[in-house]
This record gives C-alpha cells, structure tokens and sequence, in this order.
C-alpha cells in the first residue's frame, strides 16, 4: 500500500465568487513541501494566517464545510477538498484573497481541471493512509454512518428528500482518481427556491444563482439541465469525499453514508481519526531534562502530552507564585514576563525538533526568528499554560513552527517561529 507522495508541477489559478459569503476571490494553488500536507493561506489577513485542511480545525455550521473561526476563517472548502482528495494530491498550498473559494460551476471540475493543468509532481516521502482496525457508527439527526476496514475507499450514499425528481436515490464508487473524475466531480450542489429567502436572511447562499447550482421549485430545474437523474446523490458523494479529507490523510474505508451532512461527516472524521489513533508520547520532566539542555531557573516545560513527530506537539508549564521572575515583574501585581511565555513555547517546540535527532545531549536548537507574535490576556500564578506547535514547514534542518498558548482553553499568546538543530 506504499505509494509516494504527490505535490502540483506548476502554481494555477482560478477566480469567481463565493457561494454563500457572495465575495469575489481569487484562489492559486501553489505546489508544497513533501509533508506539508493540504493548508489554506488567506492572503487578504494581515499576517496571511495559515489554516492546515484537518478536523481539528473544521467548525460544525450550517450548509457547508468552514475551517477556523472569526475573521481568519474559511467557509465552504469542502469542493476545493474533493478535488485535491480526488486527485490525490498530498501536499499543496490554497492561496485565498478572501474568506471563501470561489463557487464556480456548483462542482468540483473546475478545481479538478485547475490541478490537471498544474500537473502532478512525485516527491520524497510515503503516502500517509488512515485506515481502521473495527467498525465504526455515528448519529447526528438523519444522518447515519457505518464504516468499516478496507483497503480502498469505497462510499456508498443514499438520500431521501420529498420531491418528484430526487425521492430516494442511491450511488456506490470505489472512489480512484478516474471514477472521482468521471462520475462525481461534475456533480453539481443543489437546493430549493422555497429556501431561498430564509437562508439569505441567515447570510447563507449571497452568491447563489442558476449558473452555480441547481435550483428546483415544485414542478422541476430552474433554468438548467441535469447531468445525471441522480446528479443529487452525486453530489453528496462529492461532499462526503471532500470532508472526509480532513482526516489529513487518504482514508481507507469502506463508508455507508445515509442522509449525509457536512456536520455528520465532520464528526465521523473526528471518530475516524480517534480510532486510528495518533502517535502520543507523554514525558515527564526527567525526560525532558534528557533532551533540553536548560535549568533553572530558566526551564519553562514542566510536561510534554502529545507528540506527532514532524508535525506537531502540546506541553505544559505549570506557573506558580514561586517563579522567580515574580519578585520584580510586578510586586503586587504578578504577571509572567511576555517574551517568557513566547520562551516556554519555543522550548516545547525544541522537544518536538530535538525528538527528531539521534543524540540530542550533543545538539541544541536555535531559534532563528519570531513573526507575528501576539498577547491576548495576563499569565498569573495558578494558571496552567497549554502550549499546542504544529509544524508548517520543514527544509533542511530549518523548521517553521506555527505556536498557540491557552489558560482553561483561552488564547493567551500566539507566534510563529523558525528554528534549527545545530552541534552544541
């Protein structure tokens, strides 16, 4: 099942509106490191903050697929992920000029045919695949899921909705680069006139129209053809691979989707991704001491909880009232110093780089630069700082490193950082 990871040969672009937000943008798909993986860049925000395409990041909303929340956020990605599932592509970057991909024909062609046109790029590294030891089932309302092992993904969809020309309709693929272009890609998304007002008054479908969807009232399709009778169930295939993407890996499995929605498939993403388990090592600080070469009192990593190596790694300080940096920062008023929050994460992202080398007691790691970097609230005594570092690139010996601080699941600090393993 070893196969080698794929990137794009040549950056391409398209432009149009967006479903639902109704915003021009322009979307480029340039080609990405091995082990990037699939990441969103909006290039309209200040700082281009970047979004990687996994569930930990997916937001359970209405009608469509969003990653992030607040102004940073992306709407509507899932037709953008099916093409780059489908296409099995593994590592690129999705430039954006604003919050949502452009809609253009309500299918997946467009991105598709754009990524054809780039063409595809071998590179080093192995294919990444999730795959299952035992059945899986979720609920959420309607939708209903089962999936099983299997060394391929094979879907089989099936929906039910009150009208003459969809009534109950049924599709099953072996889901492989042709069949995903032939018989789902050009599936278009589709909705009713009788919603219209009321999801426009929720700020839903603004660029809606005939041309990028199809759109049906009692009697039949306004102002469009269909490409298939069952183009519906198509579709919602479509939906279900490009959701299903956010596992950050080409899932093998054999899923049975009935009545399937974005946020059902959300959720089995998160319980696809529980089961096949993530590489976690928890150390201590004695291991820890092992591979920093720092002491007090100047050592700011009490524990490490989770490790992905080469990806990404969470850690613990622990700040009490006898930190030394207490006595003069302020009397009366203890806050712990800025830069040593920033220096806390650097140093849980030190573990991660340091877990990489074979002889850590004999290298150390530089850290070669600090961007956007931003205090959100105080740290006082008491408080539990949770440090969560995801790796955006690797080159060399030089890692980037996108860092997140949290008390009781609020954002205290936030930086991005570059950094390399050097000889002590």
């Amino acid at each position: 099942m070893s196969a080698t990871r794929r990137t794009i040969a040549r950056p391409v672009t398209l432009e149009g509106v967006g479903l639902h937000l109704g915003v021009p943008c322009r979307l480029t798909f340039p080609p990405a490191p091995a082990g990037q993986g699939v990441r969103f860049v909006r290039t309209d925000r200040r700082g281009t903050p970047t979004i990687p395409a996994v569930v930990e990041h997916a937001v359970l909303t209405e009608r469509r697929t969003q990653l992030g929340t607040g102004e940073d956020a992306i709407h509507t990605v899932e037709h953008v992920l099916a093409a780059v599932a489908g296409a099995e592509v593994d590592d690129v970057t999705i430039e954006l000029n604003g919050p949502e991909p452009p809609i253009m024909d309500g299918s997946a062609v467009a991105f598709l045919d754009a990524l054809a046109s780039a063409g595809p790029s071998p590179q080093r590294g192995q294919v990444e695949y999730l795959t299952l030891r035992s059945p899986i089932r979720v609920v959420d309302g309607e939708s209903i899921y089962e999936a099983y092992p299997s060394d391929t993904l094979d879907l089989f969809v099936s929906i039910e909705f009150p009208h003459p020309l969809i009534g109950r309709q049924e599709c099953r693929y072996a889901v492989t680069p042709d069949v995903f272009a032939r018989e789902i890609a050009p599936a278009r998304t589709f909705g009713f006139v009788r919603e219209v007002d009321a999801l426009r008054s929720r700020g839903l479908i603004r660029g809606g129209s005939t041309k990028n969807a199809i759109v049906l009232d009692d009697a039949g399709v306004v102002e469009n053809t269909l490409r298939w009778p069952d183009e519906f169930v198509r579709h919602k295939a479509l939906d279900c691979v490009g959701d299903l993407a956010l596992a950050g890996r080409r899932v093998h499995a054999r899923v049975v989707a009935h009545k399937p929605s974005h946020r059902g498939t959300i959720l089995l993403v998160r319980e696809l991704t529980k089961q096949a388990g993530k590489e976690t090592t928890m150390l201590g600080i004695e291991e820890i001491m092992k591979v920093l070469p720092h002491r007090y009192p100047f050592l700011l990593v009490d524990r490490i909880l989770e490790v992905e190596h080469g990806k990404r790694i969470v850690g613990l300080k622990n700040v009490t009232i006898n930190e030394p940096f207490f006595q003069g920062h302020f009397p009366g008023h203890p806050i712990m110093p800025g830069v040593l929050i920033i220096e806390a994460m650097a140093q849980v992202g030190g573990m991660l780089l340091m877990g990489a080398v074979d002889d850590p007691e004999t290298k150390v790691v530089y850290f070669m630069s600090l961007d956007n970097v931003k205090w959100r609230r105080p740290v006082k005594p008491g408080d539990q700082i949770r440090f969560e570092l995801e790796v955006v690139q690797i080159r060399g010996r030089i890692c980037r490193m996108n860092g997140m601080a949290k008390v009781d699941g609020e954002l205290v600090a936030e930086a991005e950082m570059a950094a390399m393993v050097r000889d002590r």
